[in-house]
Parts: C-alpha cells; sequence; structure tokens
C-alpha cells in the first residue's frame, strides 16, 4: 500500500532518454510537494527535483539542471521526471515522494520528505 508509486526505471544507452512516472493515491492537490530522489551505489541520497501545487514551483539540483525536467498531469494524478541526455553518472535507484513543505527552500533536503515510494532501477551504459 504505496501513497506514491514511481515507475519506468530501464536500461539506457549513454546520451538517451527516459521518463518516470509517480502516481499519487487520490488527488495530487493534497500534496505539498512531490519530489525525486536518487541513491547511486556508494554515494548518499540526493533530492533531484521536485515540484509544489503551483507548477511553476520547481526545484532542479545542480546535477541534473538543464536535462531532467519534472511535470505534472493533475487529471492523472502523475508526476512525470524527463530525464535527457543520460550520463551513466545518473545509474542509480530513483524514488518518488511527498513532502509536507509548499516552500521549496525545503526541498533540496532529503529529511524533508515522509512517504516514499519503493524505488526504480534506472541503469546508463555507455
Amino acid at each position: 500500500q504505496w501513497l506514491v508509486a514511481e515507475s519506468g526505471g530501464a536500461l539506457v544507452q549513454r546520451g538517451g532518454s527516459l521518463t518516470l512516472s509517480c502516481a499519487v493515491s487520490g488527488s495530487i492537490s493534497d500534496y505539498n510537494a512531490i519530489g525525486w530522489i536518487r541513491q547511486a551505489p556508494g554515494k548518499e541520497r540526493e533530492a533531484i527535483s521536485s515540484i509544489g501545487k503551483i507548477g511553476s514551483s520547481t526545484y532542479y539540483a545542480d546535477s541534473v539542471k538543464g536535462r531532467f525536467t519534472v511535470s505534472r498531469d493533475n487529471s492523472k494524478n502523475t508526476v512525470y521526471l524527463q530525464m535527457n541526455s543520460l550520463k551513466p553518472e545518473d545509474t542509480a535507484v530513483y524514488y518518488c515522494a511527498s513532502a509536507p513543505y509548499s516552500d521549496p527552500y525545503f526541498w533540496p533536503r532529503v529529511s524533508a520528505y515522509n512517504y516514499w515510494g519503493q524505488g526504480t532501477q534506472v541503469t546508463v551504459s555507455s
């Protein structure tokens, strides 16, 4: 029983593209923010992108700026992460998670997120 559930992970060639989906339970308007957190082998978790109730409120980590785009479809209660120009360094388990904070100030912090999905594996090969 998940409040958020991510999907779409796959094995992709370097330079390729991939879109991850995060389906939320109930109405997406019930969530102050939905974020994407990844954990690469041997590295700490990193909050890479988030989006709030207001579509113009978004956050991107420096590591993905210009390559990844977060969006949402309220009619489908789904948040998306479009990933372009993928690099081997992007290889990680990607988690979708909700945060109770509407202020983007909190979104870079992994500790800001409470309910997490099960994770989906993204592997980028050369």
